[in-house]
This record gives C-alpha cells, sequence and structure tokens, in this order.
C-alpha cells in the first residue's frame, strides 16, 4: 500500500515537472515566433522598400493634415474667444453726466445677469484721457487754451462701458438700455451705442474655424483612404509575390497567426515611420509659422504652450499610435481579402 502511494506521489512530481517543462517550452516557442514574424516583417519592409516609402509618404502627408485641421480649428476659436472677451460695449451718455447718476445707471445695469464688469467715465475723465493719447502731438496741446478746454469738456460725451459674458447676444442689454427711464434721460442720442463694433471680425474668424475644420477633416479623410489603398496594394502585391511560400507555410501546418503575422509588422513599421517624420515635421512648421501668425493677433498661446512642454512626447506618441492603426486597419484589409482571414 506504502509503495502504491509511493509511486503515485512519484508520478504526480514527475508529471508536474513535466508541465513546467512544457509551459518553458511553449513561452520559447512563442517568442521565437514571435521574434520570426518581425523579423520576417521588416524583411518584407525592405524588400518592398519603394512601395514602402510611398506608403510611409502619403501616410505622413494625411497625419499632418490631420495634425493642421486640429491646430488651426483650436487656434481660431481661441482667437474669436479672445476678441469677444476683450470687447467692450461703450454707451455714449450726455456731456456732463454726474457722478451720481453713473453711480445710479451702473446699479441698474448690473441688473442684467449678463453683465461682466461696468466702467464709467466723466467728461472731465474723458478729456484727461484725449489727452493721454494725444501727449506725443504739440500741435493739439498748443491749441488746447483754457477756453478750448472748457468747451471740450462741455461737448464731450461721458461715458460707460461694459463687459458682458455672452458677446452673441445682447438682447437684454439693449433692451435695458432703450426702456429704462434713467438711460432714456441721460443717453446721448448723436451717438449710439457700440454693440456691433467687431461682431464682423469675429463671424469671419469663426467661420474661418468652421471652414478649417470642415476643409480639413475632408482632405484628411481623402488622404486616409489614399492611403489605406496604398498600404492594401503594398501588402496584396507582397502576399503576391510571396504566395508559394504561403501555401507551403500551410502544407507544413503554419498557424494563420504566423502567416499574417509579417505583413501586419510590415504596415506598422510603415506607420511609425510615417508618425515619427509627421510629426517632426508639424513640429518644425508649426515653430516656424507661429511668431508670425502672433504677430497678426492670433491665439497661438494653447498650443505654443503644448508644443514646448513635456507633453511633446504624447504629442509624437499619439502621431505614431495613429500611424499605427491606419497600417493595421489597411494590412488587415489586405489580408482579410487575400488569405480569407477576417
Amino acid at each position: 500500500m506504502k509503495d502504491k502511494i509511493t509511486n503515485n506521489e512519484k508520478i504526480k512530481k514527475i508529471s508536474k515537472a513535466s508541465l513546467k517543462k512544457i509551459r518553458k517550452n511553449q513561452k520559447r516557442n512563442v517568442a521565437r515566433e514571435k521574434t520570426r514574424i518581425v523579423k520576417y516583417g521588416i524583411r518584407s519592409f525592405s524588400r518592398n522598400i519603394w512601395l514602402s516609402t510611398a506608403a510611409t509618404v502619403v501616410m505622413a502627408f494625411t497625419l499632418i493634415i490631420l495634425f493642421v485641421t486640429i491646430v488651426a480649428s483650436v487656434i481660431l476659436t481661441n482667437t474669436a474667444e479672445m476678441m469677444k472677451d476683450k470687447i467692450d460695449i461703450t454707451i455714449y451718455l450726455k456731456p456732463g453726466t454726474s457722478v451720481e447718476t453713473l453711480k445710479e445707471l451702473t446699479e441698474t445695469i448690473l441688473k442684467d445677469p449678463n453683465i461682466k464688469s461696468v466702467v464709467t467715465s466723466t467728461s472731465e475723465d474723458e478729456y484727461a484721457k484725449f489727452l493721454e493719447d494725444n501727449a506725443g502731438s504739440e500741435e493739439i496741446v498748443n491749441v488746447l487754451d483754457e477756453e478750448m478746454t472748457a468747451l471740450m469738456i462741455k461737448k464731450m460725451q461721458s461715458t460707460m462701458r461694459i463687459k458682458v459674458y455672452n458677446i452673441d447676444n445682447l438682447d437684454s442689454v439693449k433692451n435695458l438700455v432703450a426702456t429704462e427711464d434713467i438711460f432714456v434721460k441721460n443717453i446721448d442720442k448723436d451717438k449710439s451705442p457700440t454693440y456691433d463694433v467687431n461682431q464682423a471680425e469675429i463671424a469671419t474668424i469663426t467661420s474661418w474655424a468652421r471652414i478649417a475644420r470642415t476643409g480639413g477633416i475632408v482632405l484628411g479623410a481623402v488622404f486616409l483612404v489614399v492611403s489605406i489603398l496604398i498600404i492594401f496594394s503594398t501588402i496584396r502585391m507582397a502576399i503576391f509575390s510571396r504566395r508559394e511560400e504561403i501555401y507551403m507555410m500551410k502544407l507544413v501546418g503554419a498557424d494563420k497567426s504566423f502567416i499574417r503575422g509579417p505583413f501586419l509588422v510590415e504596415a506598422e513599421i510603415c506607420g511609425m515611420i510615417a508618425g515619427i517624420v509627421a510629426a517632426t515635421v508639424s513640429y518644425f512648421g508649426f515653430e516656424f509659422l507661429a511668431p508670425k501668425l502672433s504677430s497678426y493677433g492670433i491665439n497661438m498661446s494653447s498650443t505654443i504652450e503644448l508644443m514646448h512642454s513635456n507633453k511633446l512626447i504624447l504629442v509624437y506618441l499619439v502621431f505614431i499610435l495613429a500611424g499605427v492603426i491606419i497600417g493595421r486597419i489597411s494590412a488587415r484589409l489586405a489580408i482579410s481579402k487575400y488569405l480569407n482571414k477576417a
């Protein structure tokens, strides 16, 4: 009885050792198989170097266009928002409006929840501002004697400059200014409030952002299809040139994943190189254009901050990942069609 138990224990130990050995061998075989797949994929990439280069270039163009689309949309949207934040609406009041009246007007206008801030100026304040703006003009300063000064102050409108949260919706502000008694009594009839100043420029920039986004998506989609077709053709030709080799591999029982692996690796190499090239070209192109665009008042701050920070590595990784995904999708389409593998 003891001998049987001892033998069973020996058998269990032997079986456990065998299983461990089998698992180790399996892991080695899997690692060896993956190494061979990568090796064959690199060899296939170099064997079809011209087609691989063409596929890589088209894919790089696709990624650059997608990058330009996103950046242009963000920059133009930020510029429009920046302009909106800088806009203030000036309401012209009768010359000589008192400080007390200006305070009442301020309290009244602040009832509107769209009002962000209010700054008022008396006629004297506006005259002082006029002198400050024209301090470099000796002709104007020399003409302004006491009599002329008094006349100008008498003619200068007091002002109320307001900023709003939503520049696109001024109906409530307009209604308040047009109907409240205190505004009706004190508003200057000869000079209308500047409700519509810069609205045309903002509308133009917003439309540019929309056009850039739409046009970029269309161009990106076109180049994406072209790059997929080129990679598709590259993989198809590689399969055709190796059809006898693939047939022999099937006869000796090669796994389908082993057969399709090198083609996926080849496409992924194209994608990786395209991602690196596209990211580098985009970075240096941005560095060249950013100062010039900023000089025209275009808001580049958020994009410049991104490109000059540690997040630039993430930008490169996104480019590479996008390239690999495009290449893998293209290769799978080709392999599915010509190797009957979905």
